[in-house]
């Protein structure tokens, strides 16, 4: 997987998370304001069987199924730039994106990653000249 899909993948992953969160929260603020929950003091208890109720927590439940997949697609972004820093003669790009993604740092080193991070899948450069043949 080439750098810039795991850039694109990691980016489209944080947008579907943000829209889903926001999505979610204005459909349960909703509710709320329109007194669709049954509450018994800051606990909800129930719904009220109205159709905005329910097209509410629909929308509340869409919203967790964007976050839902935008972590997955971070996780397979993740996963990807492993992969790729995996080809390069020097691990360390590897090691530190393998360790902070393991201690739950993994949105801080692929932000690095996507900064500064090579791209294993790029061509290396050739050192030397090549010698010409002459016919």
């Amino acid at each position: 997987m080439s750098k810039t899909t795991v850039t694109r993948l990691f980016i489209g992953s944080g947008i579907a998370i943000v829209a889903g969160a926001l999505l979610s929260i204005a459909a349960i603020w909703l509710a709320i304001a329109n007194d669709e929950f049954v509450m018994s003091g800051p606990d909800i208890v129930g719904i009220h069987g109205s159709a905005l109720g329910w097209s509410l927590i629909g929308f509340a439940i869409v919203g967790a199924i964007a976050m839902a997949g935008g972590a997955i697609g971070g996780l397979v972004s993740w996963i990807g730039a492993l992969l790729n820093t995996w080809r390069l003669d020097s691990k360390t790009w590897f090691a530190v994106l393998l360790l902070l993604g393991i201690f739950n740092l993994g949105f801080f080193a692929m932000i690095a990653y996507l900064v500064a991070g090579p791209d294993g899948t790029a061509a290396p450069a050739r050192h030397g000249t090549q010698a010409t043949v002459a016919a």
